[in-house]
């Protein structure tokens, strides 16, 4: 089955700055501080971009030949500029319906990034504070232990650090329990430590963000987001919900592995669009260009530096980060988790990232603060071949030593089928 491309855009345009991002506790008044005072920017060779680029394109035209992924969108980001864009595949293979740069995409846990600015967004308009117990806007909010619910906050829920086992009641949730029973019956999951003290990654509870904005503001959470984030980016295909995601022009429908190279596309599940704070948004790569340009301060209108300093600031450790992945053994010193986002030291170099996964779809996004430098992709498939890709193009703007953490260079993966990747590790169940 050919795939499709369209062409890819290159600029030489390279640039430079950002804020440094150090762990630093909790401060008076509500606010968490800053990760740390801006870092000297640094500028990457144009040279060694240039090559990058050109090396990203032929590992897509690899990954295309050998039928990694059903559909697939990515783009570079430099200086807030789009220096490479480029999509492969279908949005429905049985249709032969290609990806476009405006087709839309489940992004799956980078969904939380947008939860968690809005929400700082609300705290620097005085709605509502980091350090605001939760037990004092959620009637219902309890944990096994009562102690610690007492002092469980905002900044908690969005940083990982409850205290509740990794990912609670995921499993209840694919079994069809509504989000709203499962928040009430927190309170019968043993705590793994004291709120606020160790990490454990949520889907559930993370999504009590969005009762305790409606709490405070009168206005539903994706209301808030589309008022406060897709509107003034210009993020014109950004939407929450599986009825938005069939609704649009195009859309990406999930896809699993047939015979002789083949994708099959299915229903989109429900699941996870349930927890919408956690994993409910569908967008564009287009749309995600400009989130990654907001991210890296390139829309100050929108989120000034100060925020992105505070999403940004690693808060939790995240050791089992270090060891997920054979390019996170070899490239990982430090893992973190901050509010949205996980922080981890790519080879000295501070790397602001975040991975998702539903059925059917897989997500990524990652940038160097200093470098001003960020890739973003999205993909309709399980395949894991296209998740080397990105720190492949890490590593080539770093001028690190090249590995195909990917696997598209080897002889034999272009006779492989897709129900039997190249990375054989089993996908989480979601990021």
């Amino acid at each position: 089955m050919p795939f499709r491309h369209l062409p890819t855009v290159l600029a030489c345009v390279i640039g430079l700055a950002c804020a440094s991002l150090q762990a630093a506790p909790a401060g008076d008044g509500g606010n968490l501080p800053p990760a740390s005072a801006h870092i000297t920017s640094a500028e990457l060779p144009p040279e060694r971009v240039q090559a990058t680029l050109a090396d990203y394109r032929r590992w897509l035209d690899e990954l295309d030949a050998r039928h990694g992924a059903a559909g697939l969108a990515t783009a570079v980001v430099v200086d807030d500029k789009v220096v490479f864009e480029q999509t492969l595949g279908y949005a429905d293979a049985s249709k032969l319906t290609p990806v476009t740069p405006n087709t839309v995409f489940r992004l799956a846990s980078l969904s939380k990034a947008f939860a968690t600015a809005v929400t700082g967004l609300l705290v620097d308009a005085g709605k509502l504070r980091w350090d605001m117990k939760l037990v004092d806007v959620l009637p219902y909010f309890k944990l096994k232990d009562m102690q610690s619910a007492d002092q469980a906050t905002v900044a908690d829920i969005l940083g990982q650090r409850l205290g509740l086992p990794h990912n609670t009641y995921d499993n209840l949730l694919e079994d069809d329990e509504s989000y709203q029973e499962l928040v009430r019956k927190l309170d019968e999951v043993d705590n793994t430590c004291p709120a606020g003290q160790c990490y454990g990654y949520q889907n559930v509870a993370f999504s009590m963000i969005g009762d305790v904005l409606f709490a405070r503001t009168g206005n539903f959470f994706s209301r808030l987001v589309d008022q406060s984030l897709f509107h003034p980016l210009d993020m014109q295909t950004a939407s929450y919900g599986r009825s938005a995601l069939e609704s649009s022009k195009s859309w990406a429908h999930p896809h699993h592995p047939g015979r002789n190279h083949s994708w099959i596309p299915f229903e989109p599940n429900e699941t996870y669009y349930r927890v919408a704070p956690a994993a409910g948004v569908n967008a564009s790569i287009r749309d995600m260009e400009q989130w990654l340009i907001a991210q890296m301060g390139g829309r100050q209108d929108v989120l000034p530096t100060s925020l992105l300093d505070t999403l940004h600031a690693p808060a939790v450790n995240t050791p089992t980060e270090l060891r997920a992945t054979p390019w996170r053994r070899a490239r990982l010193s430090a893992a973190h988790y901050a509010l949205g986002w996980r922080v981890y030291t790519y080879a000295g170099e501070t790397l602001i990232f975040h991975a998702g996964a539903v059925a059917g779809y897989r997500t990524m996004i990652g940038f160097f603060p200093k470098y001003h430098a960020g890739v973003v992709t999205l993909w309709n498939s399980a395949g894991a071949m296209p998740s080397g890709l990105m720190p492949m193009v890490f590593d080539g703007l770093l001028g690190l030593p090249h590995v195909d953490w990917a696997g598209v260079e080897s002889p034999e993966p272009a006779r492989t089928s897709p129900a039997r990747p190249v990375h054989k590790a089993r996908p989480r169940r979601h990021h």
